[in-house]
């Protein structure tokens, strides 16, 4: 089995379009949830949901990075794709060392070409319109991955995994395994997705999850998740070949677990979410003794942070309420099938600096979670194994462990 680790990072979110920013956003704690602006074919552009903020990508200007027919023929989700992976190929000098017919592209989007989709849809109720004839391909969940392929000329396995709030892991956690198996030497693994539509607001005000404030993961006033956009990509090797190039490297992803709860449709299970932690922990040959943080997938949501906690003293017993815990969802809102990836680039980050994010606008965590909530500040650490968590809708578990580097 091949050593696989993190040599090339990407992202375009709401809280950096750049890795660089990224990072300094995340230590900050600068928020990119902001109050709910342009939403297309809403009237006035207010989608009249109870809820007024979201997180949103504000500073992305396709024009400035792709030609006018990649741009007309894809959507927004797609765009951010290209950028963030591009940025992380670019890092990672991935084609200048890697046969195209050797690397992966392995995505998450759950959501594909949303409000594409509403649009064309609206058109032909309404004024019984003729669809766009680039409809399908702007709105098919793969479009991602496969124009990240064309873009980068990569010709190796090239695919989109759709498992709602767990896509990017479940991407990432294949990636892992086909690098590390040998299937592929290389890896572009990540998420995207750009739902912020009319008709996905408007669903989402419908399961009242969604806060009327600002997402606050495990705090004793949480209300509520907040809806998000975004990318982040990973560029996966052997340490073998990033070690021959003198490559750096960002972490080493050492395993994967997944579960399915087999229960509710919405209805998360503690039993599940556990299952996926031992099984990430059991790949990557650690005890629960070796883990120093866990990121966790914290919406915000009453059922969501308390079923989590719970999974986690499952897992970890006596040692839970001492295991640094943080949601960076407080910081970049719930990009769904895309918040995994995102999770995983502050978690490869936090373990490269040493400093473990804090989960913003929390002051007063729950006590009755029994967990041990970053607030306010990042927290140093010394340690070298950390896990992230993404627990989706269908009882759909992704974890994937990580370890910093120690070189």
């Amino acid at each position: 089995m091949n050593r696989v680790v993190i040599t090339g990072l990407g992202c375009i979110t709401p809280i950096g379009s750049s890795v660089s920013s990224f990072r300094d956003s995340l230590f900050s704690g600068a928020s990119g949830i902001s109050p709910i602006t342009n939403v297309p074919d809403a009237p006035d552009g207010n989608p009249g949901v109870r809820y007024t903020q979201a997180a949103q990508v504000l500073d992305f200007d396709p024009a400035q990075h792709l030609d006018s027919g990649v741009i007309a023929a894809a959507n927004r989700n797609t765009h951010f794709a290209i950028v963030a992976a591009r940025q992380a190929a670019q890092q990672a000098a991935l084609k200048e060392h890697h046969k195209a017919g050797d690397i992966a592209i392995i995505m998450g989007c759950a959501c594909g070409g949303r409000s594409s989709e509403e649009s064309e849809v609206k058109n032909l109720y309404t004024r019984n319109a003729r669809a766009h004839p680039l409809t399908i391909v702007r709105t098919m969940a793969s479009a991602g991955a496969s124009n990240i392929s064309i873009d980068l000329k990569i010709t190796g396995p090239t695919l989109d995994i759709s498992t709602a709030c767990a896509s990017a892991t479940h991407a990432i956690g294949l990636a892992f395994h086909m690098v590390r198996s040998g299937l592929s030497t290389a890896a572009i693994a990540g998420g995207h997705e750009a739902p912020l539509s009319w008709g996905f607001y408007r669903a989402w005000d419908s399961m009242r999850v969604v806060s009327p404030t600002f997402c606050r993961p495990f705090s004793a006033d949480r209300d509520g998740m907040t809806l998000g956009e975004g990318a982040a990509m990973l560029v996966l090797e052997t340490l073998e070949s990033a070690q021959a190039r003198n490559a750096t490297i960002f972490a080493e992803i050492v395993g994967f677990g997944m579960s399915a709860d087999a229960n509710h449709i919405t209805q998360p299970q503690a039993e599940g979410a556990a299952t996926a932690m031992s099984k990430a922990l059991a790949d990557a040959s650690a005890s629960p003794e070796e883990v120093g943080y866990i990121n966790a997938h914290g919406t915000g949501t009453q059922a969501n942070d308390a079923t989590e906690a719970a999974a986690i003293h499952q897992v970890f017993g006596s040692r839970a309420a001492k295991i640094p815990l943080s949601s960076t969802k407080a910081l970049h809102g719930h990009a769904i099938g895309a918040s995994g990836a995102l999770e995983a680039l502050a978690t490869t980050l936090a373990l490269q600096e040493g400093r473990l994010p804090h989960t913003a606008g929390v002051i007063n965590p729950d006590a009755s979670l029994n967990v041990d909530i970053i607030v306010q500040q990042p927290r140093p650490t010394g340690s070298t194994l950390a896990l992230s968590n993404s627990l989706a809708f269908g009882g759909l578990n992704a974890v994937i462990a990580l370890r910093s580097w120690q070189g």
